[in-house]
């Protein structure tokens, strides 16, 4: 339903709308650089990042993606490849919650929080009381929310965190009478960032509210849901947190959308503290907004997807690709790369779940492998490519994600973390029924006319 009203919405504004870049082109012209890492004190040496390099690549085998994939995101991205952090994989609201809730009783100097959608609901009173516990404890919180995403919120849920000192931002106001910038409707912060104390970061699909509260594999005993509606369905997503030196990437972006949308001037707290190493793995962190001549993480996903060798297994809630997105994945089927996406079986938005169903002729006929999500509302937005490389974010496989949202993804490099992300993508394939195309093709008529419509709006989704 919010995506419903976020596209109905959108929709008046779409004239004008900016369209995707030639991804080969701009690929080529990035190709070439050298590979470069950075600690908590800045840039490596050549020959350190070699040296990085190197042991990368000795432990991952005969894999050919990390020298060309590094380097090349490097040149398209901008943003460091960061050593020494230390990466949970979360899974479902309720590990992402509670890990959220201990990070910020913790926090001793600052909260920052940005969502698309924070609702008035049992999981949004209980982060609006802890932030404003905190900040009655001299911790400041500064929120960052989705004017469309928040469409349905009370402002009264908003201004009861103001009046007791939270700064509170919306993002590019449904209302234009409240624009500080210019009225740009069909721009919305998808993002989903937690930042305690300039030190911890949680990023992924997880919105707050009460629908993800309950997760889609059996929980530890330490994992209790939050109580629902007997009759509320699971969600199925994907977090991380993040403590180390990339902690400071995320920061910068949570800063300059604070910034371009014009929010009253922060209080002096100590936003980029000293930090030093807390675990290994290599993480970089990628913006992307629509002011950007293309988007950051479109190209580093399709970089990644045409430099694979063996595996690409992508897990994403809301397909709606391009013609480049689609070429990429049968070309690397093509290639013999073993090519698995693992889509939803039920969505909240009829056209969009349409219309992505609408691609899967001719990616089957591709040799691309398709499975629906069953016994939850897939949300999850991760890939694993050749056991290496690794992303997490907010990131959908559609126009709006690439095109229109503010979004952040991070990427881990390394086989242990790729292998935690493996063994989850193997849980989710195993709730899934695999999609063939001799069935597909005898799929009833009035399925086809749906998919058709659908993809008529396939831009504006």
């Amino acid at each position: 339903m919010d995506r419903f009203i976020a596209t109905s919405l959108c929709v008046l504004a779409a004239s004008g709308c900016a369209t995707l870049p030639d991804a080969d082109a701009l690929i080529a012209r990035h190709t070439g650089q050298t590979a470069s890492f950075e600690n908590a004190r800045g840039p490596l040496s050549k020959q350190k990042s070699a040296a990085i390099l190197a042991q990368l690549k000795r432990k991952s085998g005969d894999i050919d993606i990390l020298e060309k994939q590094i380097a090349l995101e490097q040149a398209i991205v901008g943003s460091p490849l960061v050593v020494g952090n230390q990466v949970t994989l979360l899974q479902d609201g309720a590990a992402t919650y509670a890990a959220m809730f201990a990070a910020i009783r913790q926090a001793r100097d600052h909260i920052n929080l940005e969502s698309y959608i924070i609702e008035d609901d049992a999981i949004g009173g209980d982060f609006a009381d802890l932030l404003l516990l905190q900040q009655s404890r001299g911790v400041q919180v500064n929120i960052i929310y989705d004017s469309v995403g928040a469409l349905k919120t009370p402002k009264v849920f908003f201004e009861r965190l103001r009046q007791a000192g939270v700064a509170v931002l919306e993002f590019n106001p449904v209302n234009p009478l409240k624009a500080k910038t210019s009225w740009l409707l069909n721009n919305r912060d998808h993002r989903k960032i937690l930042i305690v104390d300039g030190r911890t970061a949680f990023i992924g699909g997880i919105n707050i509210s009460s629908v993800y509260a309950s997760g889609s594999f059996i929980l530890r005993e330490s994992q209790a849901p939050v109580p629902r509606p007997s009759n509320a369905v699971n969600w199925r997503d994907t977090d991380l947190q993040i403590d180390g030196p990339v902690v400071a990437e995320l920061q910068k972006l949570f800063m300059s959308t604070w910034e371009k949308q014009r929010g009253t001037v922060l209080a002096a707290k100590n936003y980029f503290p000293p930090l030093v190493a807390q675990g290994t793995q290599i993480v970089r962190a990628i913006g992307s907004t629509s002011d950007d001549p293309y988007s950051l993480i479109y190209l580093t996903l399709l970089s990644a997807i045409g430099n694979a060798e063996k595996q690409v297994y992508l897990t994403n809630a809301y397909f709606v690709p391009d013609p480049q997105l689609l070429k990429a994945l049968t070309d690397a089927a093509a290639r013999g790369v073993d090519v698995r996406l693992i889509l939803p079986s039920q969505s909240d938005s009829a056209l969009v779940f349409q219309a992505g169903r609408s691609n899967y002729t001719g990616l089957l006929a591709g040799g691309v492998k398709l499975y629906e999500r069953q016994g939850a509302l897939l949300h999850s937005k991760t890939a694993v490519i050749d056991g290496v490389w690794s992303t997490v974010g907010s990131t959908n496989l559609d126009w709006r994600s690439f095109l229109d949202n503010d979004e952040v993804n991070a990427v881990i490099l390394g086989r242990e973390f790729a292998q935690r992300m493996q063994a989850v993508f193997a849980d989710d394939l195993a709730a899934s029924d695999e999609i063939h195309l001799s069935s597909w093709q005898r799929r009833p008529l009035q399925f086809r006319v749906k998919e058709w419509l659908a993809r008529v709006w396939g831009r504006l989704l």
